[in-house]
């Protein structure tokens, strides 16, 4: 198996064998006190955040292992903070997607660049793994314990900025393209704030698929389908990435069990779906925050 192959096949072994135990990855405990941030945004060594199915990964390694610090490095650059990995310890998987030119001959003969596309798998370790780096990357402080009024106000500001009109009513929450509008029940339907407002990224998430925006489809036909399936997927951890953002604490919902099988069948039929609903998720929403800072125009509703 080439390396290519190899690191699709691990990446969404991991992912499915979470599922299968009923343990979605992208459900994390985000506030975790420590001074760097958040486990919920996993960082390189540089402070830079990473992005897509690296992030569902560090997710997994971090819940899984306990760890608080959102902070991951190589064996190579703890070694160059005279630091060193703890013998014994497991490193995560995370992977570097990029693209090599070569010359080839066309049709006529003629030397032409052709770009090829790559990925590699490489190890990193969290830095609660780490003996001896400086005493900031250990750095705690207090758990943020903000009241459920500030963090209402926050997220409330980051939907309007988004533009997407909201009707409340019923019992059911949905996007429906055809009117280009967000459904959602009444606020008291739902058993705590957080959970409505994780539900409301989600359909947000979906709100970005419109031609007038992203233009996402995958081509869904029907109810269950392995389009339907791969939107919802996108939706799903599109709206893991905002919580994490906006700080809210997103829980199973009722309808994820039904969720889960149509996601396992799309992971098991195609090696790439994670990796491509990922992509899509990071794209959502790095659209949905373009719009709260004025980077990008809101659609004309």
């Amino acid at each position: 198996m080439d390396e290519k192959q190899d690191v699709y096949t691990r990446v969404t072994n991991k992912i499915i064998a979470d599922l299968e135990r009923g343990n979605l990855t992208w459900l994390q405990p985000w506030q975790t006190g420590h001074k760097a941030g958040d486990v919920s945004r996993p960082l390189r060594s540089t402070g830079e955040r990473y992005q897509g199915v690296n992030v569902l990964m560090l997710w997994a390694a971090a819940m899984e292992n306990g760890y608080v610090a959102p902070i991951w490095m190589t064996f190579n650059q703890a070694k160059q903070l005279c630091a060193n990995v703890r013998k014994g310890e497991h490193g995560s998987l995370v992977v570097f997607a990029d693209r090599m030119t070569k010359t080839v001959q066309d049709e006529k003969g003629e030397d032409v660049e052709k770009h090829i596309p790559f990925m590699k798998g490489y190890t990193v370790f969290n830095v609660e793994q780490i003996e001896n780096l400086p005493a900031h990357y250990y750095a705690r402080t207090e758990p943020k314990h903000a009241t459920a009024l500030e963090r209402i106000e926050a997220v409330e500001k980051f939907v309007a900025n988004t533009g997407a009109v909201i009707k409340h009513g019923g019992n059911r929450a949905f996007y429906r393209m055809a009117d280009d509008i967000v459904q959602m029940p009444e606020l008291q339907a739902f058993k705590n704030t957080e959970s409505y407002y994780a539900t409301a990224a989600h359909e947000i998430t979906h709100w970005t698929r419109h031609p007038s925006r992203l233009d996402r489809s995958f081509e869904q036909k029907r109810f269950g389908d392995s389009g339907y399936a791969m939107e919802e997927l996108v939706a799903e951890i599109g709206s893991a990435f905002l919580c994490a953002d906006l700080e809210i604490t997103p829980e199973p919902r009722e309808d994820h069990a039904a969720y889960i099988e149509s996601w396992l069948k799309a992971l098991k039929n195609d090696k790439r779906a994670v990796f491509t609903a990922s992509s899509h998720a990071q794209r959502a929403a790095d659209y949905l925050n373009g719009l709260q800072l004025g980077c990008i125009p809101a659609p004309s509703l």
